[in-house]
């Protein structure tokens, strides 16, 4: 198994970094995906606050990748699983979040993997940097509408 984990801070309460994290549909605004496919996607909320179950098809480049929701701990944990990826297997992440003392939020978004054996070197890099981008937007965002 391979393994990410990033950490960033962000002067936005808790709750306007979960709102972002719950609603899909806001993810190509801040995050490194260009789209949610919502004809891909399956339990979708209209409200903007997915279940536990939904799964979320996010295309980044001509790649879409699926994830399932696992796990919401409100305000404080938003954890999923690679539904289907192309490149990965056993896919799990969770987005931690840990109210600071001023009121901000720390993010740390961390998960682990199985790449291909060709792929493995590459993927390491390529997620790291990739879901530093991901964490980063997020942050910013979220310091943006709070």
């Amino acid at each position: 198994m391979q393994s990410y984990d990033v950490t960033v801070e962000t002067p936005a309460p808790p709750s306007a970094v979960w709102a972002l994290l719950l609603d899909a549909r806001s993810w190509p605004e801040w995050s490194a995906v260009d789209a949610l496919e919502t004809g891909q996607s399956a339990d979708l909320s209209a409200d903007g606050h997915d279940e536990v179950g939904a799964v979320r098809a996010f295309r980044t480049g001509k790649v879409v990748t699926k994830e399932r929701i696992t796990a919401l701990e409100p305000g404080r944990r938003f954890a999923y699983e690679g539904a289907e990826n192309p490149q990965l297997s056993d896919y799990r992440a969770a987005i931690d979040l840990t109210e600071l003392p001023d009121g901000g939020t720390r993010i740390r978004w961390h998960g682990t993997y199985s790449a291909r054996w060709g792929m493995r070197w590459f993927m390491q890099r390529y997620l790291r940097r990739f879901m530093g981008r991901m964490a980063a937007g997020l942050a910013e965002h979220a310091a943006q509408v709070s």
